[in-house]
């Protein structure tokens, strides 16, 4: 039940009110601050003295304070030579220079363009000559100051950043992000956590700030709810859980291994945990295990699992508390001012996700074909296969690119990976497409064990009959002491998998 003119799906949990449908066709909300400037000095006038930026271990600032010197990094940048329009790319750590450095940046008309601390220098270079930045941060600088500087000019449709994919094959594209991007995704995160509109949330940022996940659905909307942003300048298990006590956090957005990874400290037992009200996270197949495992570790908290893209200012699908448990396979529903359909559904339902709404991108910066070639009237491919059931629930079931071909047999290595993780001894998991002359793919699992567990092939092949057809049970399986290779936004980079992987056959 699919309707590119309509709502996907019969399960609306989330507040639709307040939104309207362009001449373009996409649904917008109707009250959003006009640019990010405007929603920043709403919130320095109604809460100037509240705690904004806490950097773990460094400063802390008011809404006052972080608004007199992100004037004058935007006047300091003026001095510089940046004019409205201009892309100035931070390369900094996490840290309250990142936040300043950012809202400086918009203060003073410019284009914030985030680099990916985990770049090769090479990698870098590209980002840097390919948006033409006039400036950039760069750790161990003062950051630029000068007399205090507002451009206010901004319209909606202004692009207010270029976020770089993480380039899992390839070089980087620059996602050009409005303003309205921005703020619709602020929106959105705000209606399916059900935050109220001026709520003072306490959010820990432990995910890297030049990422969607971390500037879009953490440090701006809990800037527009007048919140305080408590950022590790790096993530460290024993900090992290420090700092939900010593911080008073209620919030906490991360990628499921790092729960796991919390979970199982010695330390944790002894950890309060009764303040936290909101654990999402996302990134990763999450098995239903974990899931009741983070439910009974947080008892006060609403879980939450996110689906999104750079391409989608962030979030795109959320799946809510009340199913957390029961649907632990999907990512939940369209947030509401998002809307989905499938391309090319093949006989089990599955077919590329598009999406369209407010919060997509405006293209690629510099790349015309390939923005035509992604965004088609209106509506963004994504490169993910999906399915979506009658009531709405989205479940991701692989990358295009990632699906295995085996014999004419589509295989999504989603659903093989989302079994072979309920095994007990499996800590994380990536499924690939094996090179086979006869049958052109064969399916491939690298497996990480739970530390001090061992794990042979041959066990997890027996384990995944039990839960999979044949012809998607592994042939080959690898398992390796070392986590799995990510990029910044948590995702497995399978194409070294594939190019690098000692594979053993099992069966």
């Amino acid at each position: 039940m699919v309707d590119r003119q309509g709502r996907v799906g019969t399960i609306a949990p989330y507040d639709l009110t307040g939104m309207f449908r362009g001449d373009d066709g996409v649904l917008r909300y109707a009250d959003l601050p006009h640019s990010l400037v405007q929603m920043l000095r709403s919130t320095v006038d109604r809460l100037p003295d509240a705690e904004a930026l806490v950097e773990l271990g460094g400063e802390r600032l008011s809404y006052r304070q972080v608004w007199e010197r992100a004037t004058r990094v935007s006047g300091g940048l003026r001095q510089l030579g940046v004019g409205a329009g201009d892309r100035v790319a931070i390369h900094l750590p996490n840290g309250v220079g990142w936040a300043l450095a950012f809202f400086g940046v918009q203060l003073a008309g410019a284009v914030v363009v985030p680099v990916n601390t985990r770049f090769a220098e090479r990698e870098v270079a590209y980002v840097l000559e390919d948006s033409g930045a006039k400036f950039v941060f760069e750790a161990g600088e003062p950051l630029p100051d000068g007399e205090p500087l507002v451009a206010d000019d901004a319209e909606p449709t202004d692009i207010a950043a270029i976020f770089y994919t993480s380039g899992t094959t390839g070089f980087p594209k620059g996602a050009m992000t409005t303003h309205e991007n921005f703020l619709a995704n602020c929106e959105n995160c705000r209606r399916v956590i059900g935050f109220g509109a001026d709520e003072p949330i306490r959010n820990l940022i432990s995910v890297p700030l030049f990422h969607v996940t971390g500037c879009n659905s953490q440090l701006l909307i809990t800037t527009q709810l007048g919140g305080t942003s408590v950022i590790m300048p790096q993530f460290d298990v024993g900090r992290f859980l420090d700092a939900i006590v010593d911080e008073r956090i209620d919030v906490l957005t991360s990628v499921p291994a790092v729960y796991w990874l919390a979970m199982n400290q010695p330390k944790f037992a002894d950890v309060d945990v009764s303040g936290v009200g909101v654990v999402a996270y996302g990134g990763a197949p999450t098995p239903p295990e974990l899931v009741a495992r983070i439910h009974e570790a947080f008892p006060s908290a609403h879980l939450g699992n996110g689906f999104g893209l750079t391409e989608t200012s962030s979030v795109a699908t959320f799946l809510p508390h009340q199913y957390c448990e029961t649907r632990p396979e999907t990512v939940g529903f369209a947030a509401p001012v998002v809307e989905l359909d499938l391309l090319d559904h093949d006989g089990q339902g599955v077919g590329e996700l598009l999406i369209r709404g407010q919060n997509v991108v405006a293209g690629y910066w510099n790349k015309p074909e390939a923005t035509a070639e992604t965004i088609v009237d209106g509506w963004l491919h994504t490169g993910d296969l999906a399915r979506i059931d009658d009531g709405g629930f989205v479940q991701i079931v692989d990358r295009v690119k990632d699906m295995i071909n085996r014999g004419g047999e589509n295989v999504y290595s989603v659903e093989v990976e989302s079994a072979l993780i309920e095994h007990p001894d499996v800590f994380e998991v990536a499924v690939v497409g094996v090179p086979d002359a006869m049958m052109g793919e064969k399916v491939g699992a690298v497996v990480v064990p739970k530390p001090g567990a061992t794990l042979q092939g041959d066990e997890l092949v027996a384990f995944a009959s039990h839960l999979l057809a044949e012809f998607k049970v592994p042939e080959y399986v690898w398992v390796r002491d070392q986590p799995l290779d990510r990029n910044a936004g948590g995702k497995v980079l399978k194409a070294a998998l594939r190019e690098h992987t000692d594979w053993r056959r099992v069966r």
